[in-house]
């Protein structure tokens, strides 16, 4: 079994910054991607940015200058930093993981976790 757990969620001032941490637990061989993805009301699931364990990164163009993504590959960890939040950033951010286990290697499974609610107040 993998289990990713957020951290870091909140409510922040539009302009102000934080930061999301997200921890992935379990029988783990090796984690390929961590990405962060949020989901506003009434809206569908979108990309926030992403990281591979190689260190590539990729943001939405509506993010890119405002986020910061690293991941830590011995502590199957990885971190998002918001900078000049805006009120439509308002959503709950998920962890999202793309992860090859012990028990079968070969296969990369796609995994997520519960969410973080984060408001952005103006």
């Amino acid at each position: 079994q993998v289990q990713l757990v957020e951290s870091g969620g909140g409510t922040v001032e539009a302009g102000g910054s934080l930061t999301l941490s997200c921890s992935a637990s379990g029988e783990i061989f090796m984690v390929e991607v961590m990405a962060w993805y949020r989901q506003a009301p009434g809206e569908k699931r979108e990309l926030v940015s992403n990281i591979t364990k190689d260190g590539g990164t990729n943001s939405a163009d509506n993010m890119k200058g405002r986020v910061t993504i690293s991941m830590d590959n011995a502590k199957n960890t990885m971190q998002l930093h918001l900078t000049n939040m805006r009120p439509e950033d308002t959503a709950i951010y998920y962890c999202n993981a793309k992860i090859r286990r012990l028990s079968n290697r070969y296969f990369v499974g796609d995994y997520w976790g519960q969410g973080t609610q984060v408001t952005v107040s103006s």
